[in-house]
């Protein structure tokens, strides 16, 4: 079948790219202010022991001794020094986390952190993880995907499927699997055995339309398409690929369903606030998974980490999480610092105004409990801030913040200013919401 013309969309949030993506990755190191920094890609969030230790080991010697999660379940690595790449690389390599060095910076996938674990979700997505992060690393046109592109795998309970992926599978209930661009309001039903081939085809239809475009784009809201023409074009490829699909309204996602800190079945969940990991805490929690058959971390999109224990009884399972709770990690399901984060603020970076996550942690008691997510913001780019609805308290350059309500759809019109942490109750109180 020909494939229709493409056409522009005033509600399009296109882009025009006329240089490469500079996100930074484990061999493209990024200088900050307090060093060199390198994110490594962890698909679906899943570490092995021996990739969990390299990873403390190399935080440890070559950096400031701490892991910070990313909002994608990735690891950053802090303070390290300009002449370390090389040892870096060789010990990412050795410990299996860097499986094709030309593809490092693409393989951002998200999955549903406890899938397979609990019984929740409508199929495990594990094997579709390992084959959509092979097929990627086999693609010599997915080299050239943006390191922002990102890709989720949604077992059926909704929770990953709304963080605004490029790509998103999601699995039905009848085995299939429904494949979504963007934001947009339908999807492509493909087979389960299929889905990992369609979101890989999927992903270099975009490439190939970005390129043909002029725009160079690096995300699928970046490209000026009326709706469904993105989808018709990879209906194509997938049915010249020779995978079945059928077009089919896609469901509206929810509030993501986080796992919450403590023991549920055979897993213990723990948040690290502020996604900031220290030496000891991330020795505690591969010790507590050396002690699993499964041995390995799960690292979630929303800074936790989900430890699998099939087999520990309830009192093993509550002492581990003892353990892990002595260290600073969050257990508690209503502690305000699941509702809370920030960017990495000064000192670390030369382009925030404040110490975000001193004033953060100053303000956590004023935390309204049960409203928006509050994000913490150095400056107006707010990097790494959730997607969805929240407040921003963003810093100024007068000094103190100024607070607005934040998400799709939304504007700050009712913004209020914060001159002082300690009094962000109030401030939150007057947000126009």
């Amino acid at each position: 079948m020909p494939s229709a013309p493409l056409r522009t969309s005033p509600q399009a949030a296109a882009a025009s790219r006329d240089r490469g993506d500079a996100c930074p990755g484990a061999l493209r190191l990024h200088s900050a202010h307090d060093g060199a920094l390198a994110r490594v890609r962890v698909p679906g969030g899943v570490l092995g022991l021996r990739q969990a230790r390299a990873l403390g080991d190399a935080a440890r010697e070559l950096g400031d001794g701490e892991l910070h999660l990313t909002s994608r379940g990735n690891v950053q690595l802090r303070g390290l020094a300009d002449t370390c790449g090389a040892d870096l690389a060789a010990a990412l390599t050795a410990a299996g986390l860097l499986p094709s060095p030309a593809h490092e910076r693409v393989r951002n996938v998200v999955a549903s952190p406890l899938s397979g674990l609990d019984g929740a979700g409508l199929r495990d997505v594990r094997p579709w993880l390992v084959a959509l992060d092979a097929a990627l690393c086999a693609s010599d046109a997915a080299r050239e995907l943006s390191g922002r592109f990102l890709f989720a795998l949604d077992d059926g309970r909704a929770d990953v499927a709304g963080l605004g992926a490029d790509v998103t599978l999601r699995a039905t209930a009848d085995g299939g699997a429904l494949l979504g661009l963007g934001a947009g309001g339908e999807a492509l039903r493909v087979s389960g055995e299929d889905a990992p081939r369609a979101a890989l085809i999927a992903a270099e239809t975009f490439l190939e339309v970005a390129r043909t475009s002029g725009t160079n784009a690096w995300r699928v809201r970046e490209l000026a398409l009326s709706e469904g023409a993105l989808l018709d074009r990879v209906r194509d490829a997938l049915s010249a690929g020779g995978v079945d699909c059928a077009r089919q309204p896609l469901d509206p996602v929810g509030a993501a369903r986080v796992p919450a800190p403590g023991v549920t079945g055979d897993t213990l969940a723990v948040h690290a606030p502020l996604g900031r990991l220290t030496a000891p805490q991330w020795r505690e929690l591969t010790s507590v998974a050396a002690g699993s058959p499964l041995g390995e971390l799960r690292l979630t999109p929303w800074r936790g980490v989900v430890v699998p224990v099939p087999g520990l009884d309830s009192a093993g399972a509550s002492q581990a999480l003892g353990r892990l709770g002595a260290t600073g990690l969050v257990t508690d399901a209503d502690s305000p610092w699941l509702r809370v984060g920030a960017c990495i603020g000064r000192p670390g970076c030369a382009k925030s105004l404040a110490d975000v996550r001193a004033d953060a942690a100053r303000a956590l008691p004023e935390a309204t409990p049960g409203g928006l997510p509050l994000y913490w913001s150095g400056c107006a780019r707010r990097c790494g801030h959730p997607p969805g609805d929240r407040i921003d308290a963003v810093a100024v350059a007068d000094g103190g913040y100024r607070l607005s309500a934040a998400g799709p759809g939304r504007d700050d019109g009712g913004a209020v200013a914060l001159d002082d942490p300690a009094r962000l109750e109030a401030a939150l109180a007057a947000i126009t919401p």
